[in-house]
């Protein structure tokens, strides 16, 4: 059996969910390349609200193909794997969050399509969140909803990720059949709007 470990960028490792649910902190690098993905899964739009208020938080929308320069995707290929997040403190005292995500797949039935999403301060696990898509069928465009339930934080604990951006980082795992087939990052800063100061 491989030896297994987070620590380091190495793609040939076979990861499973049980692998990335013993992670105790963010993924250095990417646990798997980006040709993994033959399903041919694309993300093309993300949106994240406060379900408590309906407030729309944050969205994105992937451009027309025909916008996008296909040399510049070629010569990174992790283009589109990782995204960087800034909000104000007020993100940290939300509880309810609704994550829309619209995605298409190639010509290739998708099996269990499964996300296992985890959230860190520095070398602490804040919390995993873990949810099944089902089957996928071909050449499909689809769009769902993920609700968050985010815990509870101290002043302190929120003033500390305020203090420290981009230290907040979250590694999403993308499984079909319980195989890794895409690995995602993101880091966030709550500081937005402040001079570096968060008044509880």
């Amino acid at each position: 059996m491989k030896k297994k470990n987070n620590d380091s960028d190495d793609e040939s490792r076979d990861y499973s969910p049980a692998d990335v649910l013993k992670f105790k902190s963010a993924a250095d690098g990417y646990l798997c390349s980006a040709d993994e993905n033959t399903y041919g899964i694309e993300f093309t739009r993300f949106k994240i609200r406060d379900l408590d208020s309906g407030e729309t938080l944050f969205e994105i929308q992937k451009p027309p193909s025909e916008e996008i320069d296909p040399d510049a995707e070629s010569e990174n290929q992790n283009s589109g794997r990782f995204v960087r997040y800034q909000f104000t403190p007020h993100f940290l005292k939300l509880r309810h969050i609704g994550a829309t995500v619209e995605f298409v797949v190639g010509p290739k039935e998708v099996g269990r399509f499964r996300m296992i999403e985890r959230h860190y301060f520095r070398k602490r696990l804040l919390k995993s969140f873990d949810f099944d898509f089902g089957f996928i069928i071909p050449d499909s465009k689809n769009s769902v909803e993920h609700i968050y339930e985010f815990p509870a934080l101290t002043d302190d604990e929120i003033q500390d990720m305020v203090d420290h951006p981009y230290e907040t980082k979250s590694d999403s795992y993308y499984f079909v059949d319980d195989r890794l087939i895409m690995h995602n990052k993101a880091d966030y800063a709550f500081d937005g709007g402040l001079g570096g100061l968060y008044d509880p």
